[in-house]
């Protein structure tokens, strides 16, 4: 079949206003001309990694909204725009499953077009590592400190279901979400070049568990397991079972 008369079209697109808007001519331009692919799944590994770094752009740039409206205790859009950044990650999660309709083979063929690169250097996801310990501080400073409070508080002992709960509980969702992005992308690299393969790096992918264990607000991850030592010493561990109840002792 000749494609050709497809590909032009795929290649320069009818520009209207919309199109102008959306600088749609420059943005499909930022792929490798198609007769310049190395196989036909290059174009879906260019696609899908681009859409990845405009929505961490976005991510991005939405956290750092974030770290206005926290140091104003804007509580409503804290919340409003930490479900934006959930819904983001999710999308980021969701689209790598492209990556599994490419076979290993496949991917080699394209691994040697990256030279020495790597995903460990994706600007957008280095840019929002540095992130969180601001979102921390910021949080800390305008809904514990500056209240008297601590995560303890705001957990267990003054527990009220308040605006510094809520915040909190926004943080750690984003970071759950962010680590099983981290999680899948893993599991994409081992169905890709294997479990014990090295990266481009020469760094072995043993590495790359070791980020995804990492955690962005580990003290909102670390009051569940007080709190439930905490409570399992005062109630006991071990407590008797309610399908076989202690039988009577004998008089």
């Amino acid at each position: 079949m000749d494609k050709s008369d497809y590909h032009a079209r795929i290649e320069a697109p009818e520009m209207r206003d919309y199109g102008v808007y959306l600088k749609c001519d420059q943005l499909l331009a930022c792929q490798k001309p198609l007769s310049e692919m190395v196989n036909a799944d290059e174009l879906q590994f260019q696609i899908v990694h681009q859409v990845e770094e405009l929505w961490m752009k976005l991510i991005a740039y939405t956290l750092v909204d974030v770290l206005d409206y926290l140091e104003r205790q804007h509580t409503h859009r804290v919340v409003t725009l930490m479900g934006r950044v959930h819904r983001l990650v999710r999308m980021m999660t969701a689209q790598l499953d492209l990556l599994e309709t490419m076979s290993p083979k496949e991917y080699q063929q394209i691994r040697l077009e990256l030279g020495n690169g790597s995903g460990q250097e994706s600007p957008g996801f280095k840019l929002i590592l540095r992130l969180p310990p601001d979102l921390w501080r910021a949080f800390k400073h305008a809904y514990l400190d500056g209240r008297g409070l601590s995560v303890e508080d705001i957990y267990d002992a003054h527990y009220d279901h308040g605006d510094a709960y809520v915040v909190a509980e926004a943080l750690i969702e984003f970071d759950e979400l962010f680590q099983k992005f981290r999680a899948n992308h893993l599991y994409l690299i081992h169905r890709s070049i294997g479990l014990g393969a090295k990266s481009l790096k020469g760094r072995p992918v043993e590495i790359l568990e070791g980020g995804a264990r990492h955690r962005f607000f580990p003290e909102l991850w670390d009051i569940r397991c007080d709190m439930t030592d905490r409570w399992g010493a005062a109630y006991g561990t071990v407590r008797d079972s309610i399908s076989h109840p202690p039988q009577a002792k004998a008089g």
